[in-house]
């Protein structure tokens, strides 16, 4: 039977290095070698990223990111068209220039041209975009939220207290949810936005003070500071409270009288135009006092004489130029804000259908 030749050790290698030589292992050797093609890899590392586009699609496609951008693009949409009478309309409020619609229009072509007509229009676009979706949406949120609490508290009959022989029950079914969403949307909206606000009306009032946005930012921060940004903040609060209250309860209440008296589901385009141009006429008319003052209040620095609160800018008002001048500008103010509340809303309910109802874009 024939023997195996016993195997011969396995010579070690050299490496040579100028006028050095190692010994180097053949184990060590052969891991220098390059793997072959057959040769399993010792470890693998992936990295895989998760597939966002489902989740993502399902956020935009939510009710209230849906109401959230209607309202912006609503918003920036009317405010494209409608920046010459904003512009005119300030002007008349705070008193500068021309005290009538006509000689204001002929003074900003005279003094800055057709541009003039716009100025502040792009600091306002940047305001009406987050103001319009932060108030549209709030105000479809907090209705949709009191609407619910009213059919729960009907159906456990809400807390009762009795006092002796008396009971008394809670409800909430004398609140209006469209007042209460209103009055939210406005306040909410306020806040979060003021600051733009602020430096649209001293862009628009003094554009030769401030003609830029950012020399705007900076000498504003520099005069008072960040508190400077939110000048006039609580008669702003306080003027846009019955506004919004008024504006956003108006236009449910007039939509929800004229679809019964047809007996129809839902206003069309035109229907909604003049609905949402009475609401604003409405609102517009009842709050304009207080917006006269708060105009005052926010603007009054640039022209050294700022009343030191809203009862005393109405005083003023009144002691200058009568009852009448708590109205001064009150047609320049429904001649925009009419149209502008009309179109809005027509927009706004627009693109709703176009995100939510019908699914076209996202």
């Amino acid at each position: 039977m024939p023997q195996k030749s016993p195997s011969l050790p396995q010579k070690n290698r050299y490496r040579v290095f100028g006028n050095m030589a190692l010994v180097v292992p053949k184990e060590l050797d052969e891991l220098e070698k390059p793997f072959s093609l057959h040769s399993p890899k010792p470890f693998e590392i992936r990295l895989q990223v998760p597939d966002l586009r489902v989740p993502i699609r399902n956020f935009l496609r939510t009710t209230e990111v849906g109401e959230f951008l209607s309202g912006a693009l609503a918003g920036a949409m009317t405010k494209a068209v409608l920046a010459p009478l904003e512009t005119i309309r300030t002007r008349l409020v705070v008193g500068v220039g021309s005290k009538n619609i006509t000689g204001s229009f002929i003074e900003i072509i005279e003094q800055q041209g057709w541009q003039g007509l716009w100025a502040g229009n792009g600091i306002n676009m940047l305001r009406i975009i987050p103001t319009q979706a932060i108030e549209l949406g709030t105000f479809e949120c907090v209705k949709r939220t009191m609407t619910s609490a009213q059919e729960k508290w009907k159906q456990i009959e809400g807390p009762k207290l009795q006092i002796g022989h008396v009971n008394v029950n809670f409800s909430l079914s004398w609140v209006s949810p469209v007042a209460v969403a209103g009055a939210a949307a406005g306040i909410v909206s306020t806040l979060a936005c003021h600051p733009l606000e602020v430096l649209k009306d001293r862009l628009t009032v003094s554009p030769d003070i401030y003609p830029s946005l950012s020399i705007a930012i900076s000498k504003i921060y520099k005069d008072g500071g960040v508190g400077a940004f939110y000048a006039g903040l609580s008669p702003t609060l306080v003027g846009m409270l019955p506004y919004s209250t008024c504006y956003y309860f108006m236009y449910e209440k007039l939509k929800k009288s004229y679809c019964q008296s047809k007996k129809k589901k839902s206003l069309n385009r035109p229907e909604m135009l003049v609905v949402g141009a009475l609401a604003g006429f409405t609102a517009s008319t009842i709050s304009f006092p207080l917006e006269v003052a708060r105009k005052r209040l926010m603007v009054g620095a640039l022209q050294g004489k700022c009343p030191p609160n809203m009862v005393a800018a109405l005083a003023e008002v009144i002691r200058d130029e009568g009852l009448t001048g708590l109205y001064r500008g009150w047609g320049a103010s429904c001649l925009k804000v009419m149209p502008a509340s009309g179109i809005t809303w027509t927009f706004y309910e627009a693109w709703k259908d176009m995100l939510l109802v019908e699914k076209r874009i996202l």
